[in-house]
């Protein structure tokens, strides 16, 4: 409890507000980022954030699967078009 007590005293209110908002923010970039590469499966994704922040291999790998959803798809559907 010395740890909050410590926090809320050395920091003032718009501190610890962009403190969260920047955890959040970070939490959340994925998201953000399937918003402009992989709109497909944006919510998803989002959903998957939020265990995935507990874990740095977890939320790197949802990274990977929000920037790298669009690429994907360009190349499987070039595949197919060659098998046919």
């Amino acid at each position: 409890m010395e740890f909050f007590d410590n926090l809320f005293t050395e920091y003032d209110g718009i501190t610890l507000i962009l403190i969260v908002f920047a955890i959040v923010l970070v939490w959340f970039l994925p998201a953000l980022l399937a918003l402009i590469f992989n709109r497909k499966h944006v919510k998803y994704i989002f959903l998957a954030c939020i265990p995935a922040g507990l874990s740095f291999i977890a939320w790197g790998a949802v990274l990977v699967w929000a920037v790298g959803g669009k690429a994907a798809g360009k190349y499987a559907d070039k595949l197919k078009q060659t098998k046919s």
